[in-house]
């Protein structure tokens, strides 16, 4: 146990491939989680994926979703988890982030990875290739952007001859960025330009304990590219199942062993404020099943993982 952070938020990741979800079902749990007391709402950026059952299913445009989730909530905050860099010319990209951030008021949190299912890179005429390097080029050419508003470049994939981002994002130094890989190379890349780092469940074991030894090697590559310890926020999704969950049918099936965390109210309360102790500064739930009537659900436990948070914090103090 290293101690909460200062500020420990819970967000909640909406559906993705479950099932076909209408847009006024959406809606209605999106402005049910603002409800009850959500920190953030997040969309999974993915084009279609062929599942277990055999069949291929794809969730909604991630952008235009996005874009619809801010016009029709006020408080909570919310983004992609994380956003593909390879499905957009890199400035598109940017641009895209700018108008969701000043539809929203300020309340986008834009998440960036290089993506990892081939399957849609190969059915959409994505290239695949090097997906690293084209991630480098691309993330450069966004938070410059963002942040400073006009670039020049001239990389390897990438030419842009004085682009300017006008109109610009709601907030003068663009929305904070979280970098969505915990692989060495993206880490040195991603590290120095960030305002936090994330993890899904299935890559740490969806426990407090397995989080925080992925942050402690993710705190030495901190220290290697020069970053004080905690300078860059760590964050995590975390897997959670509810009554009547079956396994939550998701693209990525990395995880299927790894059990979520289950149990009466107060114990999924005490799960989740251990991702707070252990270094996490906003988690994301991956919830089984996901639809409005879990999302009310959740809202005493949320209430009691920020009770336990909190009581810890003054104890502490």
């Amino acid at each position: 146990m290293i101690g909460a952070p200062p500020s420990f938020k819970i967000g909640v990741q909406l559906p993705e491939v479950e099932r076909l979800v209408s847009w006024p079902e959406l809606f209605d749990m999106a402005r049910a989680a603002e409800d009850i007391g959500f920190d953030s709402l997040w969309l999974g950026d993915h084009l279609l994926y062929d599942l277990p059952d055999a069949t291929t299913r794809g969730p909604w445009e991630v952008w235009t979703s996005l874009a619809a989730l801010a016009a029709v909530t006020s408080r909570v905050e919310f983004g992609p988890l994380v956003a593909c860099t390879s499905f957009h010319a890199p400035a598109m990209l940017a641009k895209q982030a700018a108008t969701v951030d000043a539809i929203s008021g300020g309340r986008l949190i834009l998440g960036l990875g290089a993506g990892w299912n081939e399957r849609e890179y190969r059915a959409f005429g994505f290239a695949y290739d090097e997906r690293v390097a084209r991630f480098e080029e691309a993330f450069a050419i966004i938070r410059t952007l963002l942040r400073e508003r006009r670039i020049d470049f001239d990389g390897r994939f990438n030419r842009l001859e004085n682009c300017v981002l006008d109109p610009g994002p709601a907030r003068p130094g663009g929305p904070p960025i979280v970098l969505g890989s915990i692989g060495p190379r993206m880490l040195r890349i991603g590290l120095p330009h960030v305002d936090a780092w994330n993890v899904w469940w299935s890559q740490y074991g969806n426990t407090a304990d397995g989080f925080g030894e992925v942050r402690a090697k993710v705190e030495a590559v901190c220290a290697e590219c020069g970053l004080a310890p905690g300078a860059v926020a760590a964050t995590a999704a975390v897997y959670v199942q509810l009554r009547g969950g079956s396994g939550r049918m998701m693209g990525d099936q990395r995880g299927d062993a790894m059990q979520p965390i289950r149990g009466r109210a107060d114990e999924i309360a005490a799960h989740l404020a251990a991702f707070a102790f252990a270094g996490a500064s906003h988690i994301q739930l991956v919830v089984d099943p996901i639809d409005q009537e879990s999302i009310e659900d959740l809202g005493p436990i949320l209430e009691t993982t920020r009770s336990i948070v909190a009581s810890s914090t003054s104890a502490g103090s």
